[in-house]
């Protein structure tokens, strides 16, 4: 497994957090339930108050499988994955 931080953003204008039918869509999407489906183990997300900026730390086999699973947020805005590496590991390599 390998890790990855993703970054999603939306304007205000397609917030998905004030539509009714949408939000909680999303929100139970992100659920460990729902990743386990998709091979994804989530260890944390947040939202940037204000900023309409989502972040999440997940690990996955690979890419695809993370750009598959963020299919829904790429509906309303950008998702951005970036591959990543836990502290000891950078440490242990010596280099980032």
């Amino acid at each position: 497994m390998s890790l990855f931080v993703v970054q999603h953003r939306h304007s205000p204008e397609t917030c998905p957090a004030k539509d009714k039918q949408l939000a909680p869509m999303l929100v139970k999407h992100l659920s460990q339930q729902n990743a386990d489906r998709s091979g994804i183990r989530i260890h944390s997300e947040a939202v940037i108050d204000g900023a309409h900026t989502l972040y999440i730390i997940l690990e996955a086999s690979n890419r695809e499988a993370v750009n598959r699973f963020m299919q829904p947020f790429s509906q309303v805005g950008s998702v951005e994955i970036l591959q990543a590496s836990h502290c000891e590991t950078v440490v242990e390599r010596g280099a980032c």
